[in-house]
């Protein structure tokens, strides 16, 4: 006898659905799975067997072929356990014929209890779009798919509840509607607790209101990192489509099952240096998604930057331009969306003291053009802002004059912020830093003053195409921070300010 139920599967962030098709004929018994399935999915002969038995289902004595189509797409995980099992005791007559409206996913322990499985959310969301009218899930992922409006979620704690639920015995209760929504920002952190250092913290204010990368140069101690960690308490708040992307991307990873809320934030990841090229840009077997993936919407944070693996640091450079990633397999390729904001912490030299007004750099010549030699040219030319931290002095230190909050800074990033979301409505960009070429002759107009400085400056410091283009996305955000509507002369002198220091350091 012929069955088929439907389920999904993840691809990247994006979902497919999955044919669960069983044929129960006469002959040898046996259980074959076929249509690409890794070891999980073979793996799940075993537990349906044995969750069939503890629920007091004979298994079928019979030749039952399993197919999961589309055959030509590798199917991973536990997920089809549940619609497994379920097609399993139709084609037996346990149960009656599968609803078209309905699909079906989770892992089965050997009791038959239902355990959580990653990516939920974009599967329960293309679940929708393919007119499925009710899905049943894990009890532990019912909240996460309940977020998706337009679809009826069931979450069982036990394939048997599932079964009632089919049969008739025993109605199961739709899961609550939820909302995915912002986590409310409270941070322990706050950018007042940093003393003195206005010149960093400026640039930290227009590199979060245009989305710019950052890089922060200076000896140890200065606050660099302390700096750093207090960028997520001036960032603006996600916008819907940003919450979206971000709870998909967290949903595939399973850390949205981990955080245990449906609460999202903006991203703030910071890798240690050890960490694999594979660790930042995504791999493996299956491909999950890397830091940089994870930090979509948000900050990746890279301290000690020369002490990162020149292939790791080196293999962020497309990603960063095109605000996505691709990891080709021989079986598969998938591509995960990065539109992050890098910001970079590092020395000047391998002792640190480079350039220090009062302790002198132990290192030679040499050693200090071979450790600023691990950071390429084309990875400099990529990073918007380049700032000194500067060594403090005693009297920023014991200052009792109030610096700043992190509320009054990104009340100011907010409206610049907003100044962008009107600009760029109906488009795919989200800020300055991600506009495109048309966009940036439409509202990057310079005044003549300014163009005449620009046109200096670009034969004077030797600017690339890239750069140029960058200066012009930085100005047109400390334009928006002032809300002027044309980028003058002033705007575009601080944009080319923070683009001296790869000149000071790299060009020496």
């Amino acid at each position: 006898m012929y069955c088929c139920y439907k389920s999904y599967g993840v691809t990247g962030i994006e979902a497919y659905q999955v044919q669960v098709e069983v044929d129960l004929s006469r002959g040898m018994p046996s259980f074959e799975i076929v249509g690409l399935p890794d070891a999980a999915v073979k793996e799940s002969r075993d537990r349906v067997r044995a969750a069939m038995s503890t629920c007091g289902y004979p298994f079928p004595v019979a030749k039952i072929v399993l197919n999961l189509a589309p055959a030509a797409v590798k199917k991973t995980g536990p997920i089809y356990d549940m619609p497994i099992l379920l097609a399993v005791m139709s084609s037996r007559g346990y149960l009656p014929e599968p609803v078209e409206t309905r699909a079906f996913l989770g892992e089965l322990s050997l009791y038959g209890e239902l355990r959580p499985v990653r990516g939920v959310l974009p599967m329960v969301l293309q679940a929708r779009e393919d007119g499925i009218k009710e899905i049943f899930l894990p009890k532990a992922n019912a909240e996460e798919g309940a977020v998706v409006d337009g679809i009826t979620v069931y979450g069982a704690e036990h394939i048997t509840d599932v079964i009632q639920h089919l049969s008739g015995e025993k109605t199961l209760e739709p899961q609550p509607r939820k909302r995915l929504m912002e986590q409310a920002q409270t941070y322990p952190v706050d950018l007042r607790d940093v003393k003195g250092q206005a010149l960093a913290k400026r640039a930290l204010e227009v590199a979060a209101a245009g989305g710019h990368n950052l890089l922060l140069i200076g000896p140890p101690g200065t606050g660099k990192s302390m700096l750093a960690k207090r960028i997520p308490t001036i960032l603006p708040p996600l916008t819907e489509k940003e919450t979206i992307e971000t709870a998909k991307i967290h949903s595939v990873a399973g850390l949205l099952e981990k955080e245990g809320t449906l609460q999202v934030q903006r991203p703030f990841r910071a890798p240690h240096h050890t960490v694999s090229p594979a660790g930042l840009s995504g791999g493996g077997s299956n491909p999950m998604p890397g830091e940089i993936s994870l930090a979509h919407n948000g900050v990746l944070f890279l301290d000690e930057l020369p002490e990162f693996s020149r292939q790791a640091i080196e293999i962020l450079r497309q990603p960063i331009e095109d605000g996505t990633v691709t990891i080709s397999r021989a079986s598969s390729r998938v591509t995960y969306p990065c539109n992050v904001m890098v910001v970079a912490a590092m020395n000047p030299c391998p002792c640190g003291y480079l350039g220090h007004p009062t302790i002198a750099c132990r290192c030679s010549e040499k050693a200090v053009d071979k450790y600023l030699a691990r950071v390429s040219g084309p990875l400099l030319d990529r990073m918007d802002i380049q700032v000194e931290v500067a060594p403090l002095e005693y009297s920023d230190l014991t200052s009792t004059s109030e610096e700043e909050s992190s509320a009054q800074v990104r009340e100011r990033i907010c409206r610049a912020r907003g100044i962008q979301e009107q600009r760029f409505s109906g488009t795919e960009t989200t800020c300055n830093a991600g506009m495109t070429s048309a966009q940036m002759r439409e509202f990057c107009s310079l005044t003549e003053e300014a163009s005449k400085r620009m046109a200096a400056a670009f034969d004077r410091m030797g600017l690339s195409g890239r750069a140029y283009d960058r200066i012009l996305k930085v100005s047109r955000t400390i334009a928006d921070l002032e809300g002027s509507l044309q980028i003058e002369s002033r705007h575009l002198m601080e944009a080319l300010q923070y683009r001296s220091l790869d000149r000071k350091y790299w060009r020496r």
